[in-house]
C-alpha cells in the first residue's frame, strides 16, 4: 500500500461492486465518527455549476451537455461517450486527475484517528496506492443483482452489464486486506463494522 509522510492520516480503502451494500457500511463508519470521503460526492462536485472541470467539458463537448439551469447533463454526456472509446478516454483524463487531487485535499482534512476513502472503482481506477489498507464488501452476485435492481428500478440486463464492466468479485478479493461480509442481516454487516473500527484505531494510533 501506499506510503505517505505523517501529515496526511492513516486511511482505509472502501470498495465494492454495484449493489454489494457500501452505503451500509460506510454510513456505519460514520455513525462511529469516521470522516468520509465519498469518490461519488466528489465526482459530482468536480462537474457542479461554475467549476473548471464543467468549464472544460463544455468547451470539449459544447453547451448541449447543459441543462438550462446551468447543470451537467449527464444523459447527454454518456450519450456522447458511449459508443466513442477516443471521447471516453478524454473524460477520463480530464475528469480523473481532478478527482484524485480533491480527494487527496479531502483526505488530508480528515480529523478523525483514521478516515475512510470511500471509491466504488478504486480497483478499477487503480487508486489502491491512495489508501494504507483496502476493505471489501462483499456478497454473491445475484444477490448484487436483486438489490441494485430494487434500489434503481433498473432491469436484471441493465445491472448484470454494470457489473461486467466492474472488477470481478475475486479481482476484488484479491487485493482486500479486510473484507466485510454483507449476505446476511445488516445487524451482522455493523457488527463487522465495529470489530474494523476498533482494529483501524488500533493501527493507526500506531502509525501516529
Amino acid at each position: 500500500m501506499a506510503v505517505y509522510a505523517q501529515s496526511r492520516p492513516f486511511l482505509v480503502g472502501l470498495t465494492g461492486g454495484i449493489g454489494s451494500g457500501k452505503t451500509l457500511v460506510s454510513d456505519t463508519f460514520a455513525q462511529l465518527g469516521v470522516d468520509i470521503v465519498d469518490a461519488d460526492i466528489i465526482a459530482r462536485d468536480v462537474v457542479a455549476p461554475g467549476s473548471e472541470g464543467l468549464s472544460a467539458l463544455v468547451e470539449h463537448f459544447g453547451s448541449g451537455i447543459v441543462t438550462a439551469s446551468g447543470e451537467l447533463n449527464r444523459a447527454a454526456l454518456r450519450e456522447r461517450v458511449f459508443s466513442n472509446e477516443e471521447e471516453k478516454a478524454w473524460l477520463n483524463a480530464c475528469l480523473h486527475p481532478r478527482i484524485r487531487h480533491a480527494m487527496q485535499q479531502a483526505a488530508a482534512n480528515v480529523k478523525s484517528s483514521y478516515g475512510i476513502l470511500a471509491v466504488p472503482l478504486l480497483i478499477e481506477n487503480d487508486l489502491t496506492g491512495m489508501v494504507d489498507r483496502v476493505t471489501v464488501v462483499d456478497c454473491p452476485e445475484d444477490m448484487q443483482v436483486a438489490r441494485a435492481m430494487q434500489r434503481d428500478g433498473s432491469s436484471e440486463t441493465i445491472i448484470r452489464s454494470i457489473i461486467a464492466s466492474q472488477a470481478t468479485r475475486e479481482q476484488r478479493l484479491a487485493v482486500a486486506d479486510d473484507v466485510i461480509d454483507n449476505s446476511l442481516t445488516p445487524e451482522h454487516t455493523r457488527e463487522q463494522v465495529k470489530a474494523l473500527h476498533a482494529t483501524y484505531q488500533a493501527i493507526a494510533s500506531q502509525s501516529n
